[in-house]
């Protein structure tokens, strides 16, 4: 464990299982309070449990990414019962994959929704306690289906965005020492890729299989390895890194 010279507060959103939880653990073994995200406020309660077990300090909070007026209560929620948020870790997400003549409107708008709206209502919140501080850490969520991938069009288009998001917030915030970068995982075993396998009708020990032998290193991701990389955005030490892309997949991306 390491602990940061001033503790902060961060947000992760979609932090009730999967990525976003192991996000929400590692910050908090990191010495930051954590403010647990998720559209269930209940879903959250067991990561909260297991941080508050471990020593840290956590909140559970449900709020639809993608509503205004719950996004700045939740915000607010958390600044008045956790303490001012300077870091926020946009993970919140979801899949509606289908082939591009048979997605619906629905499902595109849903796709980004979450995923672009989401972030984008969840940093305009969150930047006035950052810019007040002079201090803040801004770390999205992308993926590598940003470079394309067959069977999502609205998933791929709202991770590519993301990436450009990241880079304008940079642009924008960096003067009040505020960096925003993006991580874009590859394959992470998570209940996300189990339902993936289960939905194409694949066991996910195959779709595990096939999909490792595409990754030099040779192993699956897990969430620690994606919070691995958000802890060191987040750290005091990360100040002069901002607007970059991180491809956390086992091998290069480009």
């Amino acid at each position: 464990m390491t602990t940061p010279t001033t503790t902060r507060t961060a947000i992760v959103t979609g932090a009730a299982r999967g990525i976003g939880a192991g996000v929400a653990q590692r910050l908090a073994a990191d010495g930051h309070a954590v403010a647990v995200l998720d559209l269930d406020e209940t879903a959250c309660k067991s990561v909260v449990a297991e941080i508050e077990t471990a020593g840290g300090r956590a909140l559970a909070v449900g709020v639809d990414v993608a509503d205004e007026e719950a996004v700045q209560a939740a915000v607010e929620r958390v600044a008045a019962e956790l303490g001012e948020p300077t870091v926020l870790v946009n993970n919140a997400g979801i899949l509606r994959d289908n082939l591009l003549f048979k997605m619906t409107t629905t499902d595109w708008d849903a796709v980004m929704n979450v995923h672009l709206r989401g972030a984008f209502l969840m940093t305009r919140a969150v930047q006035n306690y950052m810019t007040k501080a002079n201090w803040g850490r801004v770390v999205n969520l992308s993926s590598t289906s940003a470079l394309g991938n067959r069977g999502q069009a609205n998933y791929a288009a709202a991770k590519a965005g993301i990436q450009g998001f990241t880079k304008t917030l940079a642009i924008e915030l960096g003067k009040y020492g505020v960096t925003a970068n993006a991580i874009a995982p590859g394959f992470i075993e998570t209940e996300m890729t189990k339902a993936t396998a289960e939905r194409i009708g694949v066991p996910f020990d195959d779709f595990r299989t096939v999909l490792v032998k595409e990754i030099p290193v040779g192993r699956a991701g897990q969430p620690a390895d994606v919070a691995h990389a958000v802890s060191f955005f987040a750290s005091e030490g990360a100040g002069f890194v901002s607007g970059q892309v991180l491809y956390l997949a086992g091998g290069p991306k480009s």
